[in-house]
Order: structure tokens, then C-alpha cells, then sequence
């Protein structure tokens, strides 16, 4: 059976990007085709600075909301990832075979690196290494295929890469990876700069929606998004990108094309009104039921713990014969030690 990884990082709260580009994707379809494991990817959240609370309050949510979305604990795998060990155990490994030109060529780290140096600041090193944390999330598990947007990519052709070169170098060891897009709405964008991605990150609130605003607020955030010049309603992605944006919202809302839905507007007014409403309604279930797990802390918190334990059984076989391959011992227990292995 193919097997399925994809992840969330907690560095701010889920949008209406996430949910589109990969959370209804990977509950309505990935989760049933094939072995699928989906984590919070916290240790993720520590490559810039963080407010420790705050990590963990994204976290607890982000893990609810994924099940809020449609992911069952039953049919898939949800856990966190700093809760199975085999995942850092596996990064060094991986560092051990990646290029330091690799890391430097990571667009993600090229802009945050020039970002921080202009206000006279340097990244962090994990910033420059994560990528390769990435890349041995998805390899311990043997995964098959890794459903993400477009701006991820990148990290899974490294991925890629750095398992065809382990396995050359030391022994057929890994799955070689390979990236999956969703058909619309694989990059969402910001309804107030509808040339930047609708990220999680972001601290312009107004172009973004997030799964937990309020109908009311979504409404608005929507009726003020950000259009083009011109009067006719056209899906144009390069000239129009205002527009462009609210179509693909609202074809992927209505499970329309937003070239035809394009014909059946004469103003933005319209166009505008219909997809906040789309919106609202593609988010209500999903928030009522997030309510629901908000008020059993211990259901979350039971199907964290059992996740950790099936994706750690799922991920060590594979961490392990890595290990033997590159070249180091097995660790021995005290049996096997013998009364004499300490002299």
C-alpha cells in the first residue's frame, strides 16, 4: 500500500491556505488510499524565535484541527513529531550526507537570511539545516508520496536526493520520495497582496483567513480583498491575480473551475460576496466540530500519544538499519554487554 506523510508546523494559526491547499485533501482522499501518517512538525517551530507557550498552544490546536478537518485516528496516523525520537536520530545522519551548497540554496533560507541580515541579525543554524530534519520526517517512514504545495517542493526533490545518495553511497536503505500537488488551490493567497502565499506566518491579518475566524470576520476579510484594475470579471493568474485568487477560492470551496465560474460574474461585488459566503460555509463544520474536541483535552491527548507509538514502531526498523549502514554499532543491552564490557 503507497504510504502517505505530510506534516503541519505550529508557527502561527491554520488558514483557510492550509486547509484548501492540503487538509481537505489529505482527509477526504490521502487517508483513505493509502497508509497515511500526519504530524505537527514542532521541532520545526524552534529554527526562528519562539514563545514556548505559544509553540505548544499551536500545537495542541493544530492537531485538533487536523481532526476537526476530517482526519480519522482510526484510518490514519496523527501524532507530533518531537514525540518519536527516530526523527532527530535520523536528521544527523541525513546532515552527514547533505552539502552545505544544498542548505545555502534553500530559497526558504536565502529570503530569511537577507531578511535578518538587513535588520543587522543572523538566522539561526537550524534554519540552514531544516530542510534535512524534513527530509528524514519523510524518509523514516518509507513514505511513497508527500502531498504539499508547491512552495514545498523543494525540500522533498532534497528529500529525494539525499536518499538516492545514501542508498548509492551505503546500501539501499530508503524509499525515494516523491512530491504530490492538489489539483486547485495549491497555493491560496493573501486576499491584501494576492502575489504572496496566504501564510500561517504572516502578521497581515487582514488578507488572511484563518480556520477559527468567525463568520462575521470572514465576511469582511473577503468583501475587502485586494482586486485589479478593470471591470470584467476574468481568470487571469498573471494579470490579474486579485481576481484570480478569489476565483480559485471559490472554485475550490464549490468544487467548480474558475475559469467557467468566472463567466457568471458582471461585477467584483458579486464574485466577492459569493465566495465569502462559500467560505463560511466550508468552514462551519469544520469549526463546530473543533469545538467539540476543544471540550475532551483527553481525546486529543489519547490519540497524540497512541500516533507516537505507531509512527515510532513504523520509524525505527528503517532509523535503525540506517544506522548499521553508515557505519555505526549497535548500541548493546546490559545482557549482551556481558560483566566484563565496562573494563
Amino acid at each position: 500500500m503507497t504510504r502517505v506523510f505530510s506534516g503541519i508546523k505550529p508557527t502561527g494559526h491554520l488558514t483557510l491556505g492550509n486547509y484548501l491547499g492540503a487538509m481537505r485533501q489529505w482527509a477526504a482522499v490521502d487517508q483513505h488510499r493509502a497508509d497515511a501518517l500526519f504530524c505537527i512538525v514542532d521541532l520545526h517551530a524552534l529554527t526562528v524565535d519562539h514563545d514556548p507557550a505559544r509553540v505548544r498552544r499551536l500545537s495542541r490546536q493544530g492537531a485538533s484541527l487536523l481532526l476537526a478537518a476530517g482526519l480519522d485516528p482510526r484510518v490514519c496516523t496523527v501524532f507530533v513529531q518531537s514525540h518519536v525520537d527516530e526523527h532527530a536520530r535520523l536528521s544527523y545522519l541525513l546532515e552527514c550526507v547533505a552539502t552545505d551548497g544544498e542548505m545555502r540554496r534553500m530559497i526558504q533560507y536565502k529570503e530569511k537570511a537577507v531578511r535578518e541580515r538587513e535588520r543587522g541579525g543572523s538566522v539561526r543554524l537550524s534554519l540552514l539545516t531544516y530542510p534535512v530534519l524534513m527530509a528524514a520526517d519523510i524518509l523514516a517512514y518509507g513514505a511513497d508520496e508527500v502531498p504539499v504545495g508547491d512552495d514545498q517542493a523543494q525540500h522533498v526533490e532534497l528529500a529525494r536526493d539525499l536518499a538516492v545518495r545514501f542508498n548509492q553511497r551505503y546500501g539501499h536503505t530508503f524509499v525515494v520520495p516523491r512530491a504530490t500537488l492538489p489539483r486547485v488551490a495549491a497555493r491560496v493567497m493573501n486576499l491584501q497582496e494576492p502575489t504572496s502565499k496566504m501564510g500561517k506566518s504572516d502578521d497581515s491579518g487582514p488578507g488572511i483567513v484563518y480556520l477559527l475566524d468567525e463568520p462575521d470576520v470572514v465576511r469582511k476579510k473577503v468583501m475587502r480583498a485586494v482586486t485589479d484594475s478593470g471591470r470584467e470579471v476574468v481568470y487571469d493568474r498573471q494579470s490579474r491575480p486579485g481576481l484570480a485568487n478569489l476565483l480559485e477560492i471559490l472554485a475550490a470551496c464549490t468544487g467548480g473551475d474558475p475559469s467557467e465560474l468566472s463567466g457568471a460574474y458582471d461585477s467584483y461585488g458579486a464574485l466577492k460576496k459569493d465566495t465569502a459566503e462559500a467560505v463560511v460555509e466550508v468552514l462551519r463544520p469544520l469549526q463546530a466540530r473543533h469545538a467539540e474536541l476543544c471540550a475532551d483535552p483527553g481525546y486529543l491527548e489519547g490519540v497524540l500519544r497512541e500516533g507516537a507509538e505507531k509512527a515510532r514502531a513504523m520509524a525505527r526498523p528503517t532509523v535503525d538499519a540506517a544506522y548499521r549502514a553508515i557505519g555505526l554499532l549497535p548500541a548493546l543491552s546490559g545482557a549482551e554487554a556481558g560483566p566484563g564490557a565496562a573494563r
